[in-house]
């Protein structure tokens, strides 16, 4: 998995006001008790959205929009939480704009970008679905701060309960699976739905929107 680095997306990556706005947004996120959202998590997001549509046989130029939404889709963070797809979209403007995007380009990954919650999302665009599904399938050990087991609330156990995440695209099966490994010791399988259902749900969404099917296992159990 990975991004075919082109200079536009080398461009958006470096950026000045890209990594300062997700720096920003990150520390305001672990202020307020959240999960990593910086540099880490947008390459991650950015990556898995260009594999699926990669695997999927889209075209380069839609792969390479894919990569930039999934890399700036959090920016909104340094702003508030709340409706912060739609603050990402709006600072996402000028960077694109300026890096030499075109209007639609740069209001197709807006859109994209804007659409990405778990709330309210409308996925009109392959684009959409991708960040979604590369999103809200971001679960892992490495994205928990807090390094005190004491204090974990749910969503500090269930990731850091999480091993292993990996996508697999069956493009003739048209298929996406998420493969999880979770350690039950840390947290049951059950914690995992208690949280994360409605974000399951939009990747099944976002999957049909692909025409694919969504499905999911943990510790090599189909559960979706």
């Amino acid at each position: 998995m990975g991004i075919a680095i082109d200079n536009s997306i080398q461009q958006i990556i470096n950026d000045p006001r890209t990594r300062s706005y997700i720096n920003l947004a990150d520390q305001h996120l672990e202020r307020i008790g959240y999960t990593e959202h910086g540099e880490n998590h947008a390459r991650f997001v950015s990556e898995r959205a260009a594999f699926i549509l990669r695997s999927l046989g889209f075209s380069e130029k839609t792969i390479k929009l894919a990569a930039v939404a999934g890399y700036l889709h959090d920016l909104g963070n340094l702003i508030s939480r709340n409706n912060h797809g739609l603050s990402s979209a709006f600072l996402s403007k000028d960077i694109l704009l300026d890096n030499g995007f075109s209007i639609e380009d740069t209001a197709i990954v807006m859109s994209a970008i804007g659409n990405h919650e778990d709330d309210g999302s409308e996925i009109t665009n392959e684009i959409t679905a991708a960040v979604i599904i590369a999103d809200k399938t971001h679960v892992h050990r490495s994205r928990v701060r807090n390094r005190n087991f004491i204090t974990f609330d749910i969503h500090d156990r269930v990731n850091y309960a999480v091993t292993e995440s990996n996508i697999d695209v069956d493009k003739e099966k048209k298929e996406i699976t998420l493969n999880l490994v979770i350690d039950t010791e840390i947290s049951e399988v059950v914690e995992y739905f208690e949280i994360f259902l409605s974000r399951m749900l939009l990747c099944k969404r976002a999957a049909e929107y692909l025409e694919t099917k969504f499905s999911m296992f943990i510790n090599k159990v189909k559960l979706i």
